[in-house]
């Protein structure tokens, strides 16, 4: 068991300039650090075209690619470096957990990944250029893992699989453009059936008319049905599965059993969190482990979270924000059962 935190990051400004803020403050970080030791121990298997990545950005989210270009300067690094590293279309995910359970004004989400992917910044952004002000963490400095925006939109993914990817953003950059240009279900739909998608992922959305809409999302195609649980294996698009989803099936299936017991978001925080209910999980170094739980409250604009199992979940007013009042924590400290190395934490995490 070891003490992990997670920075809170509250920028109001443009997106160059919010940009620029974040390669300051990580140029001499763990995360750059690591970053850059992995790719000399792993050699990239894929290659992004730099004029092809800025077309995509400038057609879905052109105010996404002036923030790289501010991460750019700020790290003095040329742009196919930034886009390696931060740009989150072209890269291949690896394989992942989580599991997503909504009501009519909650959307709860574990977070399973491995901890040295894990960069601990919790972000909210308001920006003064363009797009919608949204909160939660971030992966991969300019992804977002989950959230919530000004409209009361929530937003959470959970991986399919890798095979036969396609030309596209990942689901760090797919859940961003979503909290930015997206005000409510329907046009997230709309945008997840129109914009490339490199590997296969379920975004699940929720907003304020209290539906909540999976999008089983493939390179191929995306279909859209309403369920208000979802781990990691499609329902709609069943032959894109991979062949073992026990685990995931598993994890389903506990949370079904138990959300007649979740009445409100609290106890359905508690199903997610708690470490006895079956559906939290500490495969660590099988790259599913549980880092975090988050919870969006889309009517009275709150947000809740949880770094590691058996936490009460640190609540923020994100209403009191938007209207200029900052958040004074400064950290979120939480407790996780692994000796693993975090990217922010630790050097030579592996």
């Amino acid at each position: 068991m070891r003490q992990v935190y997670s920075d809170i990051i509250q920028f109001r400004g443009n997106h160059y300039d919010f940009g620029f803020m974040q390669g300051e403050s990580i140029k001499d970080s763990f995360i750059v650090k690591n970053r850059h030791r992995h790719w000399k121990l792993r050699r990239p298997r894929f290659t992004i075209d730099e004029r092809e990545a800025k077309q995509a950005f400038l057609q879905f989210a052109p105010q996404i690619w002036e923030e790289l270009e501010g991460l750019r300067d700020a790290l003095e690094k040329p742009m196919d470096i930034i886009l390696r590293d931060f740009g989150n279309y072209r890269v291949q995910p690896v394989y992942s957990g989580c599991s997503i359970l909504t009501g009519k004004d909650y959307l709860i989400r574990n977070y399973d990944y491995h901890p040295k992917t894990y960069e601990g910044r919790y972000n909210f952004f308001q920006p003064t250029d363009s797009g919608y002000a949204f909160v939660g963490p971030s992966q991969r400095i300019t992804g977002r893992m989950d959230g919530m925006n000004e409209k009361g939109l929530a937003m959470g993914y959970n991986f399919i699989n890798r095979k036969e990817p396609g030309d596209g953003f990942i689901c760090h950059m797919i859940g961003r453009i979503i909290l930015e240009t997206c005000a409510n279900v329907e046009e997230a739909i709309a945008l997840v059936k129109e914009i490339p998608h490199r590997t296969s992922f379920s975004y699940i959305v929720l907003d304020e008319k209290e539906e909540t809409f999976v999008l089983e999302a493939t390179p191929r195609s995306v279909k859209v049905s309403q369920a208000n649980v979802c781990t990691n294996h499609f329902e709609v698009l069943q032959h894109e599965n991979r062949r073992y989803i026990d685990e995931s099936q598993e994890r389903l299936d506990a949370i079904r059993k138990g959300k007649d017991q979740a009445t409100d978001g609290y106890s359905a925080f508690r199903l997610l969190n708690d470490t006895d209910k079956g559906v939290f999980v500490d495969n660590y170094k099988s790259w599913s482990g549980t880092l975090h739980t988050s919870a969006y409250f889309p009517k009275q604009k709150k947000a809740w979270i949880a770094i590691g199992g058996d936490q009460e979940p640190i609540e923020f007013d994100f209403k009191a924000w938007l209207d200029g009042e900052n958040v004074t924590q400064k950290k979120i400290v939480g407790q996780v059962n692994t000796d693993a190395g975090f990217a922010h934490m630790d050097e030579n995490a592996r």
